[in-house]
């Protein structure tokens, strides 16, 4: 299948999460800010670039990924592929654009085997099962990591390689995955999983006969990375809907391309939560927003203004916010990632909001921090009660992951006084450059070491 032996770590790659990076020393500081103008440019999505830049297993050739985001997870997932083979070099975007370039050299040359201080730091290691099985026959593999919001198990991404020929050897330790050739199947999911559409999708581009995935998630980011494939020689068909048509080619025959990571659409609601809670008209470039459609309706909804032009969207605040239900849903329903914006935003809305998870239940637990700058919210199972205050008051609190500790930045911003986020080594994985990127717009927020 184009892989050297298995040698080394007795042939396992371990992929898993640490808490750690060389910013867990550093603190945002938020305090309470005016209106704010200006623009804001959001680069890629971490939720595409790490997806693309696994999908550089399936050919050999130099590809180079335009608009990505200068992210932790980014340097993490780097690192991971770099110790199964391949060759990466960073480059700083031309004058225009924003982001990075990332080049990656795949020379065929691709060992299955990741050192194990590389274990638990990402979510997205579990999609390298799908590249590595379809293109090397085995696998050995650690449980991924990631942010710790609840379970989310990958049965459906084994369920699925079974279907198309492959055997697991499941343990509390990892996988351990064989398959000669990974033949078409038919693959219905019980839920539309990104994470599982992604895996099996990577795997049936180089599986032999046709695979056909239903209830496929159609997430935007699923269509980029469809788009890339495309372009590389694969053929799908149903890019964009919830059935996907997959019919499999040799690895050989695939060639390495140039690609731009689509816009990052969290981040792109992230500075639109900011303004409606600060007051002021920002335009948020490059936001696309066909991408975020039913997340913008419930904007509107509260009473927030969007002028959409093919550049981006302009987002103007109304003098107070009004509470709305809102429940989240797999694409084009409102995304789980949204969710602590939009709990931080009801916090200072007038009225009451009702605020459900369907997707991860566990995914309240920040809650409390939010608790500790006077939001009033109540927890029943997976349903929040916000009820909006006049005004948050600063206070220290610690984000517990990527999208909740953007949250806390964005009240920060509401409150009066200052806030102080910790382990904003979370917030780095998503965000690239959020301090900068506020500060740009007239947000009073800095970022220092807890020594100084």
């Amino acid at each position: 299948m184009g892989c050297p032996p298995f040698h080394g770590y007795g042939g396992s790659i371990l992929i898993a999460m640490s808490e750690g990076s060389n910013t867990v020393g550093d603190i945002i500081v938020a305090s309470h800010s005016g209106p704010l103008a200006g623009e804001v440019i959001v680069p890629g999505a971490k939720n595409s670039v790490l997806k693309l830049m696994a999908a550089t297993l399936l050919a050999d050739g130099r590809y180079l990924l335009t608009n990505a985001p200068v992210i932790v997870d980014v340097d993490i997932m780097a690192d991971l592929l770099t110790a199964v083979g391949l060759r990466i070099t960073f480059h700083p975007a031309p004058a225009g654009e924003v982001g990075q370039h990332i080049e990656i050299v795949n020379s065929g040359a691709i060992t299955p085997v990741a050192p194990f201080e590389l274990a638990d730091r990402i979510r997205a290691s579990v999609n390298l099962v799908g590249p590595l099985l379809g293109r090397c026959g085995e696998i050995d593999i650690a449980l991924p990591g990631g942010d710790d919001f609840g379970g989310r198990p990958i049965d459906m991404h084994l369920r699925g390689l079974e279907a198309m020929g492959a055997t697991f050897d499941v343990t509390a330790d990892g996988i351990i995955g064989h398959a000669s050739r990974l033949q078409g199947a038919d693959i219905d999911f019980d839920f539309p999983s990104v994470g599982a559409t992604e895996n099996i999708l990577m795997a049936a581009v180089v599986a032999s006969g046709v695979t056909t995935i239903r209830n496929a998630a159609r997430e935007p980011e699923i269509v980029d990375l469809c788009n890339m494939l495309r372009k590389m020689g694969c053929r799908i068909e149903g890019i964009g809907t919830s059935t996907l048509v997959v019919t499999g080619v040799e690895h050989a025959t695939l060639q390495s391309v140039t690609h731009e990571v689509v816009t990052d659409r969290v981040q792109a609601a992230t500075y639109v939560a900011a303004v409606a809670m600060c007051g002021g008209t920002v335009h948020v470039g490059r936001a696309v927003a066909e991408h975020m459609g039913m997340m913008l309706s419930r904007f509107t909804d509260m009473g927030i203004a969007f002028d959409i032009s093919p550049d981006g969207i302009t987002a103007t605040a109304p003098e107070r916010l009004t509470a709305i239900n809102v429940a989240t849903l797999p694409y084009p329903g409102v995304a789980t990632d949204y969710k602590p914006l939009i709990v931080a935003m009801l916090s200072v809305a007038q009225g009451v909001g009702i605020v459900t998870e369907n997707l991860y239940p566990g995914r309240f637990r920040y809650v409390e921090e939010l608790s500790k700058l006077g939001a009033d919210i109540t927890i029943d199972g997976h349903h929040a009660s916000v009820r909006g205050v006049e005004h948050l008051v600063g206070a220290p609190v610690v984000a517990p992951d990527i999208r909740a500790g953007a949250a806390l930045v964005v009240a920060g911003l509401a409150a009066s006084g200052s806030t102080e986020i910790g382990d904003v080594f979370h917030i780095d994985r998503g965000y690239d450059d959020i301090v900068g990127r506020l500060a740009s717009l007239g947000a009073s927020i800095t970022r220092k070491r807890l020594t100084e």
